[in-house]
């Protein structure tokens, strides 16, 4: 097995996230820091992270979490920073969240040591939807609500067409639904700055069919079994 696959499906993160494990060099097989990704790991080889034992295991475990703003999406922070990993520890497995939030942006994460369903859901043709709730300065024009629907510019990359919503305004502030099928970095943010908005709040309230629901900031929940069903069925 490649060891990137091998990393993920021991809970590492998404394939990509752990393809950066190893070329930085934070793996080492059979003692030796390994950096090469077409690597096969053997079954009686040893892997390590950080010199902690990697094993794979079949006991998948699905969470939602809602992460509150001032929380970094890692397991380790160079910067030494607050992340994600430290409003889990009561969950004994080496969970880690799928995708990214940025800093400043808080609401659902789904963390889960189960590998496959993380890359899958970061692949840029799975068409997951991901809804955001954002507060603005100002309001949207139906034609910039027909823009940001289209696509627009965000450095270099035109987004795909999505849905917008401006649900409340008073035309100082507005609050704004955008559900979009892809996931580049602060997206949300950079839609809205294309059309001249300031976002002021953002909060992720929906991946696919699991809603961020009751759970107050900083606090995670298992999947329920209609949740787990339906994260099942991505992977079939």
């Amino acid at each position: 097995m490649r060891i990137n696959k091998f990393l993920a499906q021991a809970g590492l993160g998404s394939r990509r996230k752990v393809e950066e494990l190893v070329t930085s060099g934070k793996i080492k097989v059979n003692g030796k820091v390994c950096t090469l990704l077409f690597t096969d790991i053997a079954e009686n080889d040893s892997v390590t992270y950080l010199n902690h034992p990697v094993t794979i295991s079949q006991n998948y475990q699905y969470y939602k979490l809602n992460k509150p703003k001032g929380y970094v999406t890692t397991l380790h922070d160079e910067k030494d920073r607050k992340t994600v990993a430290d409003l889990m520890r009561g969950v004994h497995a080496r969970v880690f969240p799928v995708g990214r939030l940025d800093y400043d942006t808080e609401g659902l994460l789904i963390m889960t040591n189960d590998g496959d369903l993380a890359n899958y859901l970061t692949k840029p043709n799975s068409k997951v939807e991901k809804t955001y709730m954002a507060h603005i300065e100002g309001s949207l024009t139906k034609e910039e609500i027909k823009k940001l629907s289209s696509g627009v510019d965000i450095g270099g990359y035109i987004t795909k067409p999505c849905s917008v919503v401006q649900t409340e305004t008073d035309g100082q502030t507005s609050k704004v639904k955008i559900t979009i099928t892809e996931g580049k970095n602060r997206q949300i943010r950079k839609m809205l700055a294309a059309v001249g908005k300031n976002v002021t709040y953002l909060k992720r309230i929906q991946i696919g069919n699991i809603h961020l629901g009751g759970l107050s900031r900083g606090e995670y929940a298992p999947l329920n079994p209609k949740e787990l069903r339906y994260i099942k069925s991505l992977k079939s």
